[in-house]
């Protein structure tokens, strides 16, 4: 998408509490006992200090009620609300219909903000010009696999052109991860599709687009996530993505785009390249040599900015449990809407 000239001087000076608007922070949870507590005192700690913040609770069965209970006891801004559906699209409509405020930021449960997060997505909303505003995701690694997963993620040939893993420059861009939107524009458009269990934010905010608004993308808003930290709990994260991306193409054909469709043509290329092996071994090897010797110029690039040799030795798994993932997730998730069966 094409930047655009956003003058970064004027964001104001933090304001003082008495002169803040309310603003919602909104965080959907289950079973975020480990990081529910370190993202709630992310939020409490913000410059922008006159919040609501409504923690969604899906069904937790573990500490994760009880430690947001804790929260509201010292601080009478955190509620708790419940999600019988344990989805998060339905914890998004469950806070949106408690919202109080004319603004609300969407938070996940395994991320942290930096303390001017709050004020400086509210700033640009209130200009009136963006239908939605979000950062740039930093993956967070806590293991060696964790670590590889990261950088994964934060490289192009990962992730394609999804500007908000690596972006560095304010520009108008086609998803936002865990937008900020005006309340009253995110209930006009009925909030977020229940049917989609994932890729519902992707959905959102292609309706947001086409209602004439624009979302902008700022690497100011830096959004500290816990990425997944074993190799095999990537690849059924991004199987799951790939699947909910083929029921969003379903939905609205025109959101599609060459890079949600890489993957797909990977995965059909190894079949191909399968099925010649027994007879014309060297047109197998031709079919898949271009994204091998792409793997390793890629990992060659990527280890340099990872930690740990452990890590290092895990990035070409990392890029193919993405890739692999997200692959065979869009054919499943193509089988299960034409078979008119839900994605999970």
């Amino acid at each position: 998408m094409k930047a655009v000239a956003v003058n970064v001087a004027a964001v104001p000076r933090s304001l003082t509490p008495t002169d803040q608007e309310l603003v919602t922070v909104v965080i959907p949870a289950r079973n975020e006992e480990s990081f529910i507590g370190p993202c709630l005192d992310s939020v409490l700690a913000q410059t922008h200090t006159n919040l609501q913040v409504i923690v969604v609770d899906g069904n937790s069965t573990d500490r994760t009620v009880d430690i947001v209970r804790d929260y509201i006891a010292r601080d009478p801004r955190v509620e708790l609300l419940s999600n019988p559906n344990a989805i998060v699209p339905s914890a998004l409509n469950i806070a949106l219909a408690a919202t109080r405020s004319d603004w609300l930021v969407r938070i996940d449960a395994h991320a942290t903000i930096p303390p001017k997060y709050v004020e400086r997505a509210y700033q640009h909303l209130k200009s009136g010009r963006w239908g939605g505003v979000g950062g740039r995701k930093d993956g967070v690694g806590v293991t060696s696999a964790g670590r590889a997963i990261a950088a994964a993620m934060g490289s192009r040939f990962g992730v394609g052109n999804s500007t908000y893993h690596y972006g560095t420059d304010l520009e108008t861009v086609e998803h936002i991860p865990f937008g900020a939107y005006p309340t009253q524009l995110a209930r006009a458009l009925n909030g977020w599709d229940e049917k989609l269990r994932v890729n519902q934010d992707f959905e959102f905010d292609y309706r947001v687009r086409m209602s004439g608004k624009d979302l902008l993308f700022d690497p100011e808003l830096v959004i500290n996530w816990y990425c997944r930290q074993s190799l095999p709990d990537f690849f059924r994260q991004y199987r799951r993505y790939g699947k909910g991306k083929a029921k969003v193409a379903r939905l609205h054909p025109d959101s599609v785009r060459a890079r949600h469709l890489a993957a797909p043509g990977l995965v059909v290329s190894w079949l191909i390249a399968l099925l010649l092996l027994p007879k014309r071994p060297k047109w197998s090897a031709v079919i898949v040599s271009p994204y091998l010797a792409s793997l390793a110029a890629a990992s060659a690039v990527t280890v340099r900015k990872t930690d740990g040799w452990r890590a290092k030795l895990l990035v070409p798994g990392a890029f193919l449990a993405m890739h692999t993932g997200w692959g065979l997730g869009f054919f499943g998730g193509l089988w299960s809407t034409i078979q008119r069966q839900p994605t999970d």
